[in-house]
């Protein structure tokens, strides 16, 4: 008698928090209970499956669901990881604005308009703080689709300005980031909404930073992770990538991911420690703008990936935020307030043991300091050209 064979796979999917299955090539951008969608879990990478003639996050091409000769690169990933002294131990910073639009965003919106463009999409609608419009405008542009963008109207005009070079049509509305959001959700009838927070194929390119970290380390997994997050979409990435190495077995655990949210902002944070985020009272201005955002739209799944990990977060206020500006330009890293933020989380995780010394840790710097001279002259007390 033959032996009993495994249940086959399920074959790759989408799917919302409620369970329902939808195919991969579903236009929709949320499960019919109106939850964020996303793609079921991806055999993990071996070293003898990386594509090492690539050099872009196409490498990694065998974990992700989008075909990759129908890919739209700029060259994004493949970005340095630099060992630095901080406080006393030697730390890794990942340095995301080596991506082609200066900012992380670059690797979920890679796979994202591949993904839509392989089937067909002529326009795409986003919003954005910033980064992520930016991205979205260059990735559609190369992919020859027109890409509409809703910014909030205090966005950094160096972002705006990238975002228009590239064709791109902005629309400025006044309000917070929430609130653009849900303007960009109004016009979603009528232009396919293509928004880096909802698309469950953004995620599957932001996960591709930690197959990076796992190559430059000769293949095994930090300690830890240090984030900032706004809507927490490298949380997620970083959570989905460890998940798959360790189930095909080339990590033996999780690294922790220890997490860094602007004070006013710190939704995922509270959330993750039990606070009601509520209890902060109005929330105030930030210089971290890229990660001013009151309701993340995964939540849930950045908290669960967070205590997966047995990591943390913790709430960053302004002063400590400036002071990672400086401390980091000081090294000789130009890193925008919001990516900046990861720095001062390093600093309380140190400070509290919960980041030992002798310990791998990776700190993402997610984008540049150019794209924010305003906020980067407040800081350093400098006029704004």
């Amino acid at each position: 008698m033959n032996a009993a064979q495994p249940p086959a796979a399920p074959a790759p999917h989408l799917y919302d928090r409620s369970g329902n299955r939808y195919g991969l090539d579903d236009p929709r951008w949320h499960g019919e209970d109106h939850s964020p969608l996303s793609v079921c879990p991806q055999p993990g990478l071996r070293p003898d499956r990386i594509d090492t003639a690539e050099r872009s996050l196409w490498r990694y091409h065998r974990a992700l669901p989008v075909p990759a000769a129908r890919r739209v690169s700029l060259g994004e990933g493949c970005t340095p990881m630099i060992p630095l002294k901080w406080a006393g131990r030697q730390v890794h910073f990942k340095l995301e604005w080596f991506n082609p639009t200066c900012s992380f965003k670059d690797r979920g919106v890679s796979v994202m308009i591949s993904h839509l463009a392989a089937h067909g999409a002529r326009r795409v609608l986003e919003d954005s703080s910033g980064n992520g419009g930016a991205s979205v405008a260059a990735y559609a542009a190369a992919a020859g689709i027109q890409a509409k963008i809703i910014v909030p109207a205090a966005t950094s005009a160096a972002k705006i300005l990238q975002a228009r070079a590239y064709g791109a049509e902005i629309e400025l509305v006044g309000g917070t980031r929430d609130e653009v959001s849900a303007e960009a959700m109004r016009q979603s009838a009528r232009i396919p909404y293509a928004s880096h927070n909802w698309h469950p194929m953004f995620v599957q390119g932001t996960k591709t930073i930690a197959y990076e970290m796992w190559e430059s380390l000769g293949f095994s997994a930090p300690d830890n992770v240090v984030l900032v997050a706004g809507a927490g979409s490298n949380i997620i990435g970083c959570d989905i990538a460890f998940g798959e190495l360790l189930d095909s077995g080339q990590i033996e655990r999780r690294p922790r991911l220890f997490v860094g949210q602007p004070e006013h902002w710190a939704t995922i944070a509270d959330t993750w420690s039990g606070t009601d985020p509520a209890g902060r009272g109005e929330r105030m201005p930030t210089i971290a703008e890229g990660a001013s955002i009151a309701h993340p739209v995964r939540l849930p799944e950045a908290v669960e990936a967070i205590k997966r990990s047995r990591g943390a977060a913790y709430a960053v206020p302004e002063d400590e935020i400036r002071a990672a500006v400086r401390a980091l330009a000081a090294r000789g890293l130009y890193a925008e307030p919001t990516s900046s933020v990861a720095a001062a989380a390093l600093d309380h995780f140190i400070a509290t043991g919960d980041i030992a010394p002798g310990q791998t840790t990776v700190v993402v710097l997610t984008g540049a300091g150019l794209k924010s001279a305003e906020r980067m002259a407040s800081v350093f007390d400098a006029p704004s050209n």
